[in-house]
């Protein structure tokens, strides 16, 4: 079997009315899917974060890494990855280039398993743990009225942790009124902080119970700084979400800058490098949740690799909806609970109204 051809496909799929009422609505409406086609017929779906870059994510996929990859055998998933990492080295360690190094990856993992006729948990050890915790992420919302409802809602949906994107304290807790003290509540404030800020803050959220305080801190790689926070402050940092490759984890492990590790399968470089980090993290006692805000691909790709982990059984769940579904089957999660999709590769197919009607102008 040999690729013939790999495409990006960008999407522009808005989020639905019902949550204009959040400053992000509007924000979590790009994304790139990536496709790796073969002479027999075989296409592998993977997905490259996007967000406010997507035509220089598509650019780099087919002008830089299908020419690398045309010809190959797309079953060498290990040795691929490494060409495209290795002839991309001087521009895309990390950001656009290696989220486009991501969606391929990801898609040559998928191609693996349909050739092999295994779901992709089975290329990775099997399953360590079948259905899944989801914890409801929420977007970020103007009051703390609203903080409320969302946090209703998802508890009365049967999730028994949230998280939320909020930078306020009344935020938190109101969050915690509303849902009490049976549901473990997370807040990643998305790196809004200096060091002072980030330790006042963590301070002031102490009576809440936070499960983590993720990304407190500008910039995101400053690990001397959250090394500090993290001895300092009164619950758990997370931290990961924007950094790449398994080398960029290490040194996270070695500063002792987070309780928890977030690395992003469609940004941290795929697949096989979330599997890296994840032997970095046991290693090191470290936990590991995978940041996952996505509903196609790349959401599919982390469940597969969750429910393969021998750690922590977390994992994130996007809890607001798009106009029209990403995938032919919408990935679901019932009581709190859910399951990585069980067809060969990712066990999942792009819905096709939303190829036709939302392909997005680059």
């Amino acid at each position: 079997m040999k690729i013939t051809d790999v495409r990006a496909i960008p999407l522009a799929i808005p989020t639905t009315a019902d949550e204009q009422h959040s400053p992000w609505w509007g924000r979590h409406q790009r994304q790139v899917i990536v496709e790796v086609h073969t002479d027999e017929g075989l296409v592998g779906l993977g997905e490259a974060f996007a967000l406010g870059g997507q035509a220089p994510v598509c650019r780099v996929v087919e002008d830089t890494l299908k020419p690398m990859i045309v010809g190959q055998d797309p079953t060498r998933v290990e040795y691929l990855a490494d060409l495209m990492q290795r002839g991309t080295g001087g521009f895309a360690r990390r950001g656009l280039g290696m989220f486009a190094i991501s969606g391929v990856e990801i898609a040559l993992w998928d191609l693996l398993g349909k050739a092999r006729g295994l779901p992709l948990y089975e290329l990775l050890g099997g399953l360590s743990r079948p259905r899944l915790r989801a914890y409801a992420s929420l977007l970020r919302y103007a009051t703390p009225t609203d903080v409320a409802a969302a946090c209703e809602k998802r508890a009365s949906d049967g999730f028994t942790a949230i998280k939320l994107h909020q930078i306020d304290v009344g935020s938190v807790q109101a969050a915690r009124e509303a849902v009490g003290p049976g549901v473990e509540i997370m807040l990643d404030t998305n790196c809004p902080w200096t060091p002072a800020e980030a330790l006042k803050m963590a301070r002031a959220l102490a009576p809440y119970d936070l499960a983590w305080l993720e990304e407190p801190i500008w910039p995101p790689e400053e690990y001397d700084a959250l090394a500090g926070l993290r001895r300092a402050a009164p619950m758990p940092i997370a931290l990961g979400e924007n950094e790449s490759t398994a080398f960029g984890f290490r040194e996270i492990i070695a500063k002792g800058a987070a309780d928890i590790l977030q690395p992003s399968v469609i940004k941290v470089g795929g697949i096989g490098e979330v599997r890296r980090i994840a032997v970095l993290a046991a290693a090191a006692s470290v936990t590991v949740v995978p940041h996952s805000f996505y509903f196609g691909p790349g959401l599919a790709a982390t469940l597969h690799l969750a429910a393969s982990f021998t750690g922590s059984a977390l994992v994130e769940f996007p809890s607001f909806r798009h106009e029209a579904s990403l995938l032919a089957e919408p990935i679901v999660a019932e009581n709190g609970m859910v399951a990585p999709p069980a067809g060969p590769g990712l066990g999942v197919a792009i819905n096709p109204e939303a190829l036709r009607r939302y392909a997005a102008a680059l």
